[in-house]
This record gives structure tokens, sequence and C-alpha cells, in this order.
């Protein structure tokens, strides 16, 4: 038997006390959150449609949806788990495999296309994926199963249309 319908309640970005910086932290108006249970959180519900990135959860009767800013993009790879296959953790907790062909570099930062959508690598994942990288010059090379992928230079982007 199935409930009622939600009740939807949407908060337009412009609306949102909260945004992402470039770094993947979470931010309000009095700085950056700090408490590890809220950052989480927030990473977790993070959803996409398409009206853009959004933070969603369910509070009763209500579906929430709360758009929000950001700096660069709204996802982040944080850990990198090399078994037969390099996966990646994404701050929202979900798993994807690294294609070495959707790799690129912008403003010296790794990132990784996923549908149209960029998905920046943290520190913690950098660190954990050198000693797969390889530069030779000024380009970049990653080598996995004995084979050797180009890492492409993207040119710089506007990011006015994220809210920030």
């Amino acid at each position: 038997m199935a409930g009622k319908p939600l009740r939807e309640v949407v908060i337009p970005k412009e609306s949102a006390v909260f945004w992402l910086d470039a770094r993947g932290r979470w931010h309000n108006e009095f700085g950056e959150i700090q408490h590890k249970r809220i950052k989480a959180m927030l990473d977790a519900s993070i959803r996409r449609d398409k009206s853009g990135y959004h933070v969603f959860q369910i509070n009763g009767d209500v579906a929430e949806k709360v758009y929000f800013g950001y700096e660069d993009c709204a996802l982040f790879v944080v850990d990198v788990v090399k078994n037969l296959s390099i996966m990646l953790v994404l701050n929202t907790r979900k798993r994807l495999k690294l294609k070495p062909r959707r790799l690129f570099m912008r403003n010296d930062a790794l990132y990784m296309d996923m549908l149209g959508e960029p998905i920046k690598f943290l520190d913690r994942a950098l660190v954990k994926l050198s000693g797969i990288l390889v530069w030779e010059g000024n380009k970049c090379f990653i080598r996995i199963n004995n084979r050797r992928y180009a890492i492409k230079e993207r040119k710089p982007c506007s990011f006015s249309k994220n809210g920030i």
C-alpha cells in the first residue's frame, strides 16, 4: 500500500545558506563548516536533476531540495581504492571506476569527466594515484595495466552558472 505523496519544498540556490568551495569544503555565512557529521550528511545528500545540484532529504512527509552554489564543481574524488580496477570514492560516497580517457587537467588540478560534469580529485586521492602518474616535460600521463594514457589539458572556464 503506497503512502500519501510527499510534499516538496524547493530552496533555490540564491536562498541557500551553504555552498561548496573549490576544494570540496562546505561553507555558510560564518565560514567553513567544521562539524564532521554535518559535512558528511551534506556530501551524502548531493543529487542532480535538470535544475542542477542540490542537497536532498526527506523530513517526515516533506521532500526537501536545497540547490547550492559551488566554486568549481559539486563532485569530488575523496579516495581511491586499487584492486583489479581502480575505483574512485566520491564525496557522495558513490563509487566509480576510473576511466583514464576521461581524465583531464585544468588549472593544475586533475578531473574526470562524467557525462559532461567534472569530478575533481582532492589531495588524498591524488596522493594515492601519484605512483601511476607520470610527467614527461609539461605533459602528464597515467599508467594502468601496462598502458599509458595522456591526460589532456583543458582551458579554464567560467563557473558563474554555479551561483558563486
